[in-house]
């Protein structure tokens, strides 16, 4: 299907949105209900309950879903899943806690916009990643948590187009370690086989407790590609490098990477930090698996590593290397009368989260089911102040 703005498709092609007015898109008959003036404008999503959103027979495109909540605690919107479903397929292609999946970090609702999510107020859900199948299309939201919830939406649709071999699915996988192992990377997309091209991730971070206040974001992202066994094609340079800042990382909201949640901000806790990168201009191509992971390493100065080690005496801090070497108060007090800003590598423990995004020649993957509700809902960050209910 050309996408040209100022011309029509070669064949008839046929908008749709489905929404409460008009649940399964069907022709004329949208907005009927109080005598069309506006009488389905929401749903009710039960507590333990589902709803779905889209059920779409035929061949066509998914060109952008939006949707908004009553309530929006992080611990309610983490309760809450989407799951999409491509031709047939018994199995969904994504699964993941609705808010990380819209670029909403930990459920913590934030002001951004890029090229595929956006929240203008942090009062919504935006996602305008096109999404082909041939066949039919399902997606499902589920309310785990114990309250009822109330849902607008709209999934808009393209109908009637004839995809070439070369379409691919979308696919989606969210994750999450609390805490991660020492010295082990933190894996953004677990290994899948097929072909296909890596989107990119929304990926959030929460620090250790006792090794908070220090840098962290050292950790160099890896991208194993067609068969890659112990090294990488691909490694970048560092957490804020990957998203394109550099020394450090502040709010910003950019096409196709940023930081939209943010620990120094007054709405969210210290040490807590949302972030993405997509790889449209540098595409990630593979054709036969690929796997992406993210080192947990930090880069404190010798003085933070000081004050970790008054705060925990019993608290081993190994440096980055072999895994056999380890800090001493000795050698830190030395090196500082040298250097009064020495800094070093630091391997961590943290509570890593990330949701990949990724398109492949398959309509299902070999991934294992989204976590339990226990591992989404687990030491969330606390709200933000003033958040919005109905």
């Amino acid at each position: 299907m050309k996408t040209n703005i100022n011309y029509m498709p070669e064949r008839k092609i046929e908008t749709r949105w489905l929404t409460g007015e008009n649940p399964k898109g069907r022709k004329g008959a949208a907005g009927k209900k109080r005598h069309g003036r506006k009488g389905a404008a929401f749903v009710t999503l039960p507590a333990k309950g589902e709803y779905v959103i889209a059920d779409i027979k035929g061949s066509g495109t998914i060109r952008r879903i939006w949707s908004t909540f009553s309530n929006f605690e992080p611990d309610i919107l983490r309760s809450l899943t989407i799951e999409m479903y491509w031709d047939d397929s018994k199995k969904p292609a994504v699964q993941a806690p609705l808010p990380d999946f819209f670029g909403h970090t930990f459920g913590g609702m934030a002001t951004f916009e890029n090229i595929f999510f956006s929240s203008p107020k942090g009062t919504s859900f935006n996602c305008i990643i096109p999404m082909s199948f041939r066949k039919n299309a399902k997606i499902i939201i589920k309310n785990q948590a114990k309250i009822d919830l109330v849902m607008f939406y709209e999934v808009d649709v393209t109908m009637g187009e004839v995809h070439g071999d070369n379409m691919l699915y979308f696919h989606s996988h969210w994750r999450r370690e609390n805490f991660t192992k020492l010295r082990e990377d933190f894996t953004i997309l677990p290994k899948v086989e097929g072909r296909g091209k890596f989107l990119g991730c929304n990926l959030g971070f929460n620090s250790h407790p006792d090794l908070t206040q220090s840098w962290w974001g050292e950790g160099e992202v890896k991208i194993y590609l067609d068969g890659d066994s112990k090294y990488p094609t691909l490694c970048g340079t560092g957490v804020e490098d990957y998203i394109g800042s550099g020394f450090g990382q502040d709010y910003f909201s950019h096409l196709y990477q940023g930081n939209q949640y943010l620990t120094d901000q007054e709405a969210y806790t210290k040490d807590s930090y949302g972030f993405y990168r997509f790889h449209v201009p540098d595409p990630v191509y593979f054709y036969e698996d690929i796997k992406v992971t993210i080192q947990v390493l930090g880069g404190p100065g010798y003085t933070d590593i000081l004050k970790i080690m008054d705060k925990n005496p019993d608290f081993e801090l190994m440096k980055a290397g072999n895994g056999k070497e380890f800090y001493t108060r000795k050698e830190l007090e030395k090196e500082l009368k040298k250097n009064p800003k020495a800094a070093g590598y630091l391997e961590r423990i943290d509570d890593w989260c990330t949701t990949a995004y990724w398109y492949m020649d398959k309509p299902v993957n070999s991934l294992p089911k989204l976590s339990s509700l226990r591992t989404r809902t687990k030491n969330l960050p606390p709200p933000r102040k003033g958040l919005f209910r109905l």
